[in-house]
């Protein structure tokens, strides 16, 4: 754009820089809310400014060099992260509410919210989330490729009926559906043991989707009743629940039985593992696919806590590296090598 020299771009610079000056040291003492702040009061003061005195988008331009002169040792005053203010004021004009949701949380934490989730409620969703626990960008990033704010709480559950609140409401959205197991390379027909082989192998990306408070105890968890052996596919214990979390895989869709043999397992994990002070334990039944009227049939007369949801296993690769994967036959093939140490 031509030089700005009109006085109202003279008094608007002047402004800012005194407050980003007053503000400079207040920041460095409290970084990441204080500079929310000030980037929230700068955008502000660009859009009100464009209104009143009609500025295109190339002033952003112009008071990008002029704060980067006056500031060189300051960060964060290039052209796009000015932009970038711009936008987050436009969303979030409100300021008490600036400082209830959004201050917490890291400058570009916000831009990427701002850049991939167009929905409101949605970003609110990943805000709440990514300050509760504590996520970095990288795991921010992928909780939106993965859709989580479409996917939690969604499991068909019998929850509302079996625990008291609110602890049906916590496990609720402790649940998701469908559960996204992009980490495995094992091809969408995986058998059901080597699903749970591939999901403890990569335990941590696994405890990533299942969400906070899962602390794994055991893959095949052996227990005894009667002199008869029974094996969990997975068990977990839960620490904001308080209680145990029986996790089995049906590689097929759901049929009706499969809630009676969770229902099964937990009562025996209730008699044998379940301390006085822990909560009922859950379950969990993870399949191919599932009919949701028959999944609530299923569920409406057992008498534990059951829920139920899908899982994916090549939801995000490309599809070159989908063929590429091994068949079931060649994976059989390699591990019927193994299998017999296993038993």
């Amino acid at each position: 754009m031509a030089k700005i020299i009109a006085k109202e771009y003279t008094e608007f610079l002047e402004h800012l820089k005194e407050h980003i000056a007053t503000n400079r040291y207040k920041a460095a003492l409290a970084v990441n809310s204080k500079l929310i702040l000030l980037y929230h009061h700068i955008g502000t003061e660009i859009l009100k400014r464009q209104k009143e005195h009609g500025w295109g988008a190339k002033v952003i331009d112009q008071l990008s060099k002029d704060l980067r002169s006056v500031f060189p040792e300051m960060k964060g005053f290039g052209i796009a992260n000015l932009h970038n203010m711009r936008r987050f004021a436009e969303l979030y004009p409100d300021p008490e509410f600036l400082q209830q949701a959004a201050i917490e949380l890291p400058w570009y934490h916000h831009v990427v919210l701002m850049n991939q989730v167009k929905e409101h409620e949605a970003r609110l969703f990943y805000m709440r989330n990514a300050s509760e626990y504590g996520w970095s960008r990288s795991i921010l990033m992928h909780q939106i490729e993965l859709d989580l704010h479409k996917r939690q709480g969604k499991a068909v559950t019998n929850f509302k009926e079996k625990l008291p609140s609110p602890q049906s409401d916590l496990a609720n959205q402790t649940l998701k559906d469908p559960y996204i197991f992009d980490f495995l390379s094992i091809g969408k027909d995986a058998h059901e043991r080597e699903i749970e082989k591939g999901l403890v192998a990569h335990i941590e990306k696994f405890l990533m989707e299942l969400g906070a408070g899962f602390s794994f105890v055991g893959r095949q968890y052996h227990l005894t009743v009667r002199k008869k052996d029974y094996y969990l596919d997975l068990l977990f214990y839960h620490l904001k629940l308080r209680c145990f979390v029986v996790i089995e895989i049906k590689a097929v869709e759901f049929e009706p039985e499969h809630s009676g043999k969770i229902n099964f397992y937990l009562s025996i994990v209730d008699d044998l593992l379940k301390h006085s002070t822990d909560n009922p334990s859950i379950g969990l039944i993870l399949c191919k696919s599932k009919d949701n009227v028959l999944a609530e049939y299923a569920l409406r007369d057992i008498n534990k806590p059951i829920g139920l949801a899908e899982y994916r296993i090549t939801e995000n690769l490309p599809e070159n590296i989908k063929t590429a994967l091994p068949t079931i036959e060649e994976l059989e093939a390699e591990l019927s090598k193994i299998s017999d140490k296993e038993k």
